[in-house]
């Protein structure tokens, strides 16, 4: 068992870990609430929580997510409930602060406080941004109405974005639209091919996705998991080349990549960029400096994607975006990739540890972002998903190398507990971005 050395923060910096800052976090908390203890036990927890992450983590970096997870989990564990509430409102009062220095204008993952606040804004004027919110929508009848509404908040915010790259000029060669897993970048792409066509702008894709190396050449870590979430995944050095050719107006022959074998064969497409047509790249890395470094900057539009969403439960907690997504992804691999649910779930800390070094660092640089979280979603994502957390629970919970499975699936079934299930599917249109994920849309992912 390799001891904890490192931890990824939010903003995607590595920084060498401190125990005593655990053990400080849990004296506050300790402190604050009624039936609190003394430093002595604060140390003892903040050592469980040591070889706790280092068990969990032993083949891999944890992030301030991972660790805190753990530390609540620890102390729930160990009959210091009140100690765990006081916790939680720890954490949420150092968000608060981080955000007070940066000037309140940077939240979750680098993205700006002020589209959160509208995202919320939008919700709260819908009456969807709870649960409470979402059931009584769909007792009332008005689940429909939402989805349409949802729908139609989307579809607009593609045409900003579209409307936005035209006002970059004629320069603009390559259109990026990049963001972490299952956010909704490939319809998103589709949706942007649409509008800007109607312009006389001709896009091409450059499916990236084309251009992972074989399965077997990534590293197994002691589970036999493949990382195939990491930029370096990709042949990036073939992806350059091409890219600079198709700019200068010469013919390639791209690779094509089947993910139910794990094989790529090379050259098999002949593809050539003509001089009305812009590349259009849907990738998940596609912020990542090294994956376009061939193409000029002037050259490049940033479309940045992510599940905004901004629903709470009862004691005010918020589904986190990567739980989102988490789900949607669950769903779609296990019809399009032949994962299994618990498969999926068990490689979600490559996903967000991946996020948080190779796509949170470089938001910075985007030109546009569009929120793809759907409030309808998650009567349906229950629906489907619901009864794996309970399995997951059980086979996770004494396994310490599987804690990020545990503690998510915990969660994200709490969460979910209250809210009513949706099961029509008929009323989720079929040119919807939550076709991605369940399936029956037009569009050819």
């Amino acid at each position: 068992m390799g001891a904890v050395k490192t931890i990824i923060k939010r903003d995607g910096q590595i920084v060498p870990y401190d125990r005593g800052r655990i053990t400080n976090a849990i004296f506050k908390a300790a402190a604050a609430s009624s039936g609190g203890f003394g430093f002595e036990e604060a140390e003892r927890l903040s050592r469980l929580v040591e070889t706790r992450v280092s068990e969990s983590y032993s083949t891999q970096i944890p992030t301030v997510e991972d660790l805190q997870d753990i530390v609540e989990s620890a102390l729930m564990e160990n009959g210091h409930g009140n100690v765990a509430r006081a916790y939680i409102i720890y954490r949420l009062k150092r968000t608060e602060v981080r955000e007070a220095k940066r000037g309140a204008i940077e939240a979750t993952d680098n993205i700006p406080y002020k589209l959160i606040y509208e995202v919320l804004r939008w919700n709260m004027e819908h009456g969807c941004e709870s649960i409470a919110g979402l059931n009584t929508i769909i007792e009332e009848g008005n689940y429909p109405d939402l989805v349409l509404a949802c729908e139609e908040r989307y579809a607009n915010e593609c045409r900003a974005a579209g409307k936005r790259v035209l006002e970059h000029g004629e320069d603009v060669r390559l259109i990026i639209v990049a963001g972490p897993s299952s956010s909704g970048k490939t319809t998103t792409t589709i949706k942007m091919e649409e509008l800007l066509s109607k312009q006389g702008k001709k896009l091409r894709p450059f499916h990236v996705d084309n251009y992972f190396f074989d399965l077997e050449m990534h590293p197994k870590d002691e589970f036999g998991d493949y990382d195939y979430e990491t930029p370096q995944a990709l042949d990036i050095d073939l992806i350059n080349d091409h890219l600079e050719q198709l700019l200068a107006g010469r013919t390639v022959k791209t690779p094509v990549y089947d993910f139910h074998t794990g094989k790529r064969s090379l050259g098999v497409h002949e593809t050539r960029l003509e001089d009305n047509e812009i590349l259009l790249m849907d990738c998940l890395h596609g912020l990542y400096s090294d994956m376009t470094r061939s193409v000029d900057d002037a050259r490049k539009f940033r479309l940045y994607i992510e599940t905004l969403g901004q629903l709470r439960n009862e004691d005010d907690e918020f589904m986190r975006w990567t739980d989102h997504r988490l789900m949607r992804r669950m769903i779609r691999d296990s019809w399009s990739r032949g994962h299994g649910m618990m498969d999926t779930l068990t490689h979600w800390h490559y996903v967000r540890k991946s996020e948080l070094q190779h796509i949170i660092p470089f938001i910075g640089n985007v030109d546009f972002v569009v929120n793809s979280a759907m409030p309808y979603e998650f009567p349906v994502l229950k629906n489907k998903l619901f009864g794996y957390f309970p399995e997951a629970i059980e086979l996770y919970r004494e396994d310490f190398k599987r804690q990020d499975a545990y503690l998510r699936a915990r969660r994200v079934m709490r969460f979910l507990e209250p809210l009513r299930e949706y099961e029509d599917l008929a009323r989720v249109p079929t040119n919807a971005l939550f076709r991605e994920f369940i399936g029956g849309g037009i569009y050819a992912y």
